[in-house]
Order: structure tokens, then C-alpha cells, then sequence
């Protein structure tokens, strides 16, 4: 199996501006860098860092303190856990996370945020520590005469979408 990527945890500075907490110090702490399951796993987990309550029509974005240096050629896509799609519809805002490799380099730290949506008539309870969301790792490749230069400078839409 090639190794094309590295999880580790963005800054304390960065995580705690974007979660919004006063527990921040603490959580950071705990902080569960995404792993695999079981050896024939593709997706590795995201953990909730803080308990997250998402009510029926609700969205709740998730600061999770991680980052993904990936290799050029390779982008990091992440869904919702099936089981929770399943048992609660749960959806991301954008359907599908699509982090790129250049996004490690971002002024944000390329720091991972989830959006989660409860399409479901039930109330969804995320405890801390618990597996919400999955990342699975995809080789893309560019069309002959690509010849973009652009840099990233940014998380969501700094391309211009």
C-alpha cells in the first residue's frame, strides 16, 4: 500500500479561533488524529473533538484541529460515517469534503472543518471521542493542457467558487 499523506493537528491558536469555546485549551488536548479500524478500512475516522447535539433540520460545523499534508496527485475526500447516514440521514452541507493537497498550506493551517447536516426526524448526539465522519484518500489526474499556476491562499471557496 503507497503512503501519500500525514494527519497531525493544526495549532492551538488556530483550533481555538475557530471552535469558539472557552474549553478549548482541553479539548486540544484530546484531540484524536483520524486512524483506520481495521486494516481493509479505506476511510479513516474523524473524531468528534467536543460533543456536537444537531437536531432534525439542523447543520453544526465541527472545528476539528486537523490538517492532511497529502501528496501532490491526491486529494482526501470526507463523508459522514454510513451508520450515521443510515440511522440519522446525516449529510455534510457540501455533500462531499474535498480537501486538496495545496489546502495543507492555506493561511488557516489547512485546518479541516466539518459541516454536518440531521436530514433525519431524530436528534443526533456526537459524544467527544466518537467517530462522526470518514476520510478516504483518491488519486486524480489533470488533462493534457492543464497549465494552471494558481497558489491557494484559503479554506472554503478561496478558488472562487
Amino acid at each position: 500500500m503507497q503512503r501519500i499523506a500525514e494527519f497531525s493537528l493544526v495549532s492551538y491558536k488556530q483550533f481555538a479561533a475557530a471552535c469558539e469555546r472557552d474549553d478549548a485549551e482541553k479539548i486540544y488536548s484530546a484531540i484524536k488524529v483520524p486512524e483506520r479500524a481495521t486494516s481493509g478500512s479505506a476511510g479513516y475516522d474523524f473524531y468528534a473533538p467536543y460533543s456536537v447535539s444537531v437536531a432534525p433540520g439542523e447543520s453544526v460545523k465541527i472545528a476539528t484541529g486537523i490538517r492532511a499534508r497529502i501528496g501532490e496527485g491526491w486529494v482526501l475526500q470526507i463523508f459522514p460515517r454510513s451508520g450515521l447516514g443510515f440511522k440519522y440521514r446525516l449529510m455534510l452541507n457540501n455533500t462531499v469534503g474535498i480537501i486538496d493537497s495545496d489546502y495543507y498550506y492555506s493561511d488557516n493551517e489547512g485546518h479541516i472543518m466539518i459541516k454536518i447536516y440531521n436530514g433525519g426526524d431524530k436528534a443526533l448526539d456526537i459524544a467527544a471521542g466518537s467517530a462522526f465522519a470518514q476520510g478516504i484518500f483518491l488519486q486524480y489526474g489533470i488533462t493534457f493542457d492543464d497549465d494552471v499556476t494558481a497558489v491557494r491562499n484559503g479554506g472554503f471557496g478561496s478558488t472562487g467558487a
